[in-house]
């Protein structure tokens, strides 16, 4: 009975990955041909290639696209189905081998600002609980303030900050771990702030429970029932959370790998669609889809492994 719920999920999972690379798909095929030009100049270097008509003419022949549009579409899905990226119109070699080069910078920069956000959520929803209502009105105060503030924003003010005033970090991204701190920063703060809040609460929550309670009337100090206690239920929120934080760091990484000129699937999404590179901008999309998929999927696991009360539903 335990297995067949297992592969009972295991192929809701599936299912439910398939639709989203599916809906991906479609969404950029047909949102990227509703923007204004001829996919065809774009191929041969943009409008200002002053191409032929012929050598128009054989570009739409070569990529397909004198064909109808359902049937440029279900070609397309197709051969991604077959596992056929296609090549970069403006990079002229296979999206394949480009999205290689580009995901150890992004998992990279992704991972790091997740583990960083994970440790200041939990240090700063901690602090708070320690310090009593003050400090919980001042940590709920800074996590607001952190979760909306604008990645472009916080990036120009950490320059300036400290790289031009300071001189202590490289203003763009370089292979040293120096480089790394800066784009880090401005991933990981937002998120804190927004992971933040829900930890602090269930944290909050767990502090004055029955079972917290009872520990405290067995002898367990403050800092047991917080370390044995508290800050499980303050993950487990977290954990549900981090499939979605891991997906908006993926997004927020357009902007940050723009302005710090670091190079990875964000920055590369971004000259992909201003170059109407509809193969470049199709393979960043599905990648960035699949990761989230299978990072939602291993959020689930770790939230049934981390609460009892999950795997018994």
């Amino acid at each position: 009975m335990r297995l067949g719920k297992v592969a009972y999920w295991t192929l809701g999972k599936i299912g439910g990955g398939i639709f989203v690379l599916w809906a991906v798909a479609t969404a950029i095929f047909f949102g990227i041909r509703m923007i204004p030009g001829d996919p065809a100049e774009a191929i041969m270097g943009g409008p200002g290639s002053q191409a032929s008509a012929e050598a128009l003419a054989a570009a739409r022949a070569e990529y397909r696209l004198d064909q109808p549009l359902l049937a440029q579409y279900f070609g397309q899905l197709w051969r991604l189905a077959t596992g056929d990226l296609g090549t970069s119109y403006s990079l002229k070699v296979p999206v394949a081998e480009v999205l290689g080069e580009l995901v150890p910078p992004t998992l990279t920069l992704a991972v790091l600002s997740l583990l960083v956000a994970w440790v200041l959520a939990l240090a700063v929803a901690t602090a708070s609980i320690r310090s009593g209502a003050v400090g919980r009105a001042l940590a709920s105060g800074l996590e607001i303030v952190s979760a909306a503030v604008p990645h472009f924003w916080l990036a120009s003010v950490l320059i300036l900050l400290f790289s031009t005033s300071l001189g202590w970090l490289p203003p763009v991204s370089t292979q040293t771990p120096a480089g790394l701190v800066l784009p880090v920063a401005t991933l990981a703060l937002p998120l804190a702030g927004f992971l933040g809040q829900v930890m602090r609460d269930s944290m909050l929550d767990a502090h004055i429970s029955s079972f917290a309670l009872s520990a405290r009337a067995r002898g367990e100090s403050e800092n047991g029932v917080l370390l044995r206690h508290a800050l499980r239920h303050a993950a487990l929120p977290g954990i549900a959370l981090s499939g979605w934080a891991f997906g908006s760091l993926l997004s927020g990484a357009v902007v940050v790998e723009s302005i710090f000129a670091r190079p990875g699937l964000g920055r590369s999404l971004l000259s992909a669609v201003t170059a109407r590179d509809i193969p470049m901008v199709t393979g960043v999309a599905l990648l960035s889809a699949a990761a989230y998929v299978v990072i939602m999927a291993f959020s689930d696991i770790a939230e049934r492994l981390a609460d009892p009360r999950v795997r018994a539903a």
